[in-house]
């Protein structure tokens, strides 16, 4: 496959999987009161920061706000990304547990088992040390029963979508003194086959962004959630 057609095939799958998806799911769930776990306290208080008062529409944004800026597209993007790449054609789905994908590297033609990452800052402290076990585990099991000939440490990586390799949290350069931690350019390199493929993918996924039509989702979603809001007995306004 050309760098262009790939270019377009990741492009039609954001597109359809996780821009427009995110854009049903923010007005179609979460604009329904069911779909969260109400705080009362810190949504009251929310609602004040908001609104400067206590009423449906404070607390709607209190919820929908973090809910469709954050923690939806987040998961979204997290999930729909590995399943990208086995779909595509560019990787594979691991066999082994713990990894997302396995591709060959187009630059020291070797086979990689990748667990994938957003971004250069999206593990913590408790991250490091059972991955590292997990890679080590999986290393010593192969090496024992010669399943792979001649695998080693570099052959197991986390892969970072974007980012810079300055811009790595501590928590993944201590991983990648064991186990490398390939980030943004490099690694869409190392998958494709093509030195420029991310900042290409980049521009055209920016072109893309621009012609999205996102239904008024925020003043739509907001005002059916402050609606359910306004006629739930959960809340005395």
């Amino acid at each position: 496959m050309s760098e262009q057609e790939l270019t377009i095939d990741i492009v039609n799958y954001f597109e359809t999987f996780i821009f427009k998806n995110h854009i049903e799911a923010s007005l179609k769930t979460h604009s329904k009161l069911k779909s969260y776990n109400v705080n009362p306290i810190v949504v009251k208080y929310l609602s004040k920061v908001l609104d400067n008062n206590y009423t449906p529409e404070g607390v709607a944004k209190a919820l929908f706000y973090p809910r469709v800026l954050g923690t939806s597209i987040n998961t979204s993007f997290g999930t729909r990304i590995q399943n990208m790449f086995v779909e595509i054609g560019i990787a594979y789905g691991s066999l082994i547990k713990g990894m997302d994908i396995e591709f060959v590297d187009k630059i020291d033609n070797r086979k990689k088992w990748c667990q994938l990452k957003s971004g250069p800052n999206t593990i913590n402290s408790e991250y490091v040390k059972p991955l590292i076990r997990k890679f080590t585990n999986t290393i010593n099991l192969a090496r024992t029963n010669k399943a792979f000939e001649g695998i080693n440490n570099t052959d197991f990586i986390v892969g970072v979508l974007y980012g810079e390799t300055d811009e790595l949290s501590m928590h993944y350069r201590a991983i990648d003194k064991i186990h490398p931690v390939i980030i943004g350019t490099e690694f869409w390199y190392r998958v494709t086959g093509y030195p420029n493929f991310y900042n290409g993918l980049v521009k055209k996924l920016h072109e893309s962004i621009n012609t999205i039509d996102t239904k008024d989702l925020m003043n739509i979603g907001c005002k059916a959630l402050a609606e359910d809001i306004r006629n739930s007995p959960l809340f005395d306004f």
